[in-house]
């Protein structure tokens, strides 16, 4: 098995160390590669575990070291990735409850009570945390909760600035423009679907978010972004959709006609919707 680049060098450290005459140096280094070791598996199995092997390996640890705080993130962490998310928001209270915890700790709390519906506790909590804390996860939330309440001004002005703590923004964009669809500001919508597309070219959930926003406006061209033929078949079902919500029921029955025809496979769900308008247009 080959080792991680941080426990080669602490090994060549150790090796050194152990070339002189200090017990107390080798046994630090010995403790230190053992850190080393450990920190670069609870990463793995934070990343690139099953979410079930990850949430039974921090269960142990948790066992091992109960006063811990590292095992515990490492649980409520997993928990949530496995989509366990009640578990994942009783494992947060518990690392938030220990004297080691911190902000940081608070708004994972508060995204686990996101996923449970629970807004107005994790508003809450977010109310709790001190405002020289900005994250770029602790302003999404926000943006969030501002959403669910309705507050516009606010969602906006959390969304911009979420946008600006992160170098990877398309999906804050995206997620503030499917907030601009929602009001009916479709201009806007379409240029936040567009900015998420132009930093991440292959994020098919904004396309197909920015299909719908022109879609609403009675735009039923396809815009010009990057896409395969699989996805101009969904996206002309999504314009086929927005098209016949509006009783543009003519333009719709084509669209779907076009989505069947450019799947590369059998495009079920548009064969049976265009079937079931040609047989409601004949009967």
């Amino acid at each position: 098995m080959r080792l991680p680049l941080s426990c080669c060098a602490l090994l060549s450290a150790l090796i050194l160390v152990g070339c002189g005459d200090s017990e107390g140096q080798v046994s630090r280094a010995v403790g230190d590669l053992r850190e080393a070791r450990d920190a670069d598996l609870n990463e793995i199995m934070l990343t690139v575990a099953e979410p079930s092997e990850s949430v039974a390996y921090f269960q142990r640890l948790v066992t091992a070291e109960p006063s811990a705080i590292a095992p515990q993130r490492g649980l409520a962490t997993s928990l949530v990735r496995a989509k366990r998310s009640a578990e994942g928001v009783a494992a947060w209270r518990k690392v938030v409850a220990h004297p080691e915890s911190g902000p940081a700790d608070s708004v994972e709390l508060a995204d686990a009570l996101i996923r449970t519906n629970a807004w107005d506790e994790a508003e809450a909590v977010l109310d709790g945390i001190p405002p020289t804390f900005e994250t770029f996860q602790r302003y999404r939330l926000e943006a969030m909760v501002a959403d669910s309440n309705e507050e516009w001004s606010r969602a906006d002005s959390f969304y911009e600035t979420a946008a600006g703590l992160t170098t990877t923004p398309a999906g804050v964009l995206n997620n503030w423009g499917y907030s601009k669809l929602t009001r009916g500001d479709y201009n806007g919508a379409e240029r936040l679907f567009t900015d998420a597309l132009r930093q991440e070219p292959g994020l098919f959930t904004a396309k197909n978010n920015l299909v719908l926003a022109r879609g609403a406006q009675r735009n039923y061209q396809l815009p010009v972004v990057p896409m395969t033929q699989t996805e101009r078949a969904q996206l002309l079902y999504t314009l086929a959709l927005a098209a016949i919500k509006q009783n543009d029921v003519t333009i719709g029955k084509g669209l779907l006609r076009d989505a069947v025809e450019t799947h590369p496979q059998h495009f079920e769900e548009a064969a049976r919707a265009l079937n079931a308008l040609e047989g409601g247009a004949t009967n």
